[in-house]
């Protein structure tokens, strides 16, 4: 078995190799891994994995005005199958608000429309019905200069770093890019130098500017993502399972980073995952979705204290607990 993720690994090998820099620096039964780890970067993986119950985000700015309302989003896909055309019915009247300068974590299996709403609210993905309005103005069906203006209010941050960035162009050309846009800065100098801050911003040196993506690690490559979607200056940041191929090491720094950010900056956040510790750490509220619509829409800390609804139940159920099966 194959996986970054210690959970996983806990509650079904019975042996395990630790691999750093692609040698071998560690091999252990399961037991051994978790209670008696020998090589410091084993050590700091076990203590960078997220737990439910160990975890909660920096307090909401006290009665912070509603920044993002969404109502009745709608999305139909038509989809071709062997027995002929039908149509998936991908999100259902879904509503909810994001608070400015909070996190609204959402949360659900593959498949329960997560992304879609990413997309609707990106411009990727064409909505039904519905409306959604940040900060009083129209996300949907927008039409002339607000076309324009509306990939500069939201920003996304993709999963997978190195997809979402063009291997052909340098990291100074990636950032660059919406500064010369929405016209941001002016001229070749002031860019270079937004971007040095930019970069400074998200922890890395300005010599990164003129590496090419496959230069950078995973973790690196997503801190440039970060980067490129805080240039727009946006009011509201998605960032749609923007950790989830990181390593546990890797992850904790990146969301030590996001933390960081939305403090400093105030920056509002909808944070997509399926990992509930992640979605304890960084959420002040937590929507739960599945099929297409929302199951349960509280605060964080009443979500995980007490959670209503059996589906919610059935999904913290299933979080591998902090010990190896072999020990609980």
């Amino acid at each position: 078995m194959d996986s970054h993720d210690l959970g996983a690994i806990g509650q079904f090998a019975d042996d395990v190799t630790v691999l750093w820099d692609g040698e071998i620096v560690e091999q252990a039964p399961i037991l051994d891994i978790f209670d008696k780890p020998q090589h410091a970067y084993t050590r700091e993986l076990l203590k960078a994995r997220p737990l439910v119950g160990r975890s909660e985000p920096a307090p909401a700015p006290h009665e912070a005005p509603v920044l993002l309302r969404v109502d009745g989003l709608d999305v139909r896909f038509p989809v071709t199958t062997a027995v002929g055309r039908s149509t998936v019915h991908a999100v259902k009247q879904l509503s909810f608000e994001i608070r400015r300068g909070t996190t609204l974590g959402l949360v659900g299996e593959s498949g329960s429309g997560k992304s879609t709403v990413a997309g609707a609210l990106t411009g990727l993905v064409e909505p039904d019905g519905g409306t959604a309005q940040l900060d009083g103005a129209d996300v949907f069906g927008v039409r002339g200069a607000a076309v324009k203006e509306l990939p500069r209010s939201i920003g996304l941050v993709f999963q997978d770093p190195f997809s979402s960035l063009n291997p052909r162009i340098r990291v100074q050309t990636a950032i660059d890019e919406p500064l010369r846009v929405h016209r941001l800065a002016e001229g070749k100098r002031a860019r270079q130098a937004r971007v040095a801050e930019l970069l400074e911003l998200v922890g890395l040196p300005q010599s990164f500017a003129w590496r090419y993506p496959h230069e950078l690690s995973g973790g690196q490559r997503q801190r440039v993502s970060v980067g490129r979607a805080l240039a727009a200056e946006p009011e509201l940041l998605i960032l749609d399972e923007a950790t989830a191929s990181l390593d546990v090491s890797v992850q904790a720094h990146v969301l030590d980073l996001l933390t960081e950010l939305q403090l400093e900056l105030g920056l509002t956040y909808l944070f997509i995952g399926h990992d509930l510790a992640v979605i304890q750490q960084m959420s002040h509220d937590v929507l739960v979705m599945r099929d297409g619509e929302a199951v349960e829409y509280r605060s964080a800390a009443e979500l995980f204290a007490a959670p209503e609804q059996d589906y919610t139940r059935a999904l913290l159920a299933a979080v591998p607990p902090a010990r190896p099966r072999a020990a609980v």
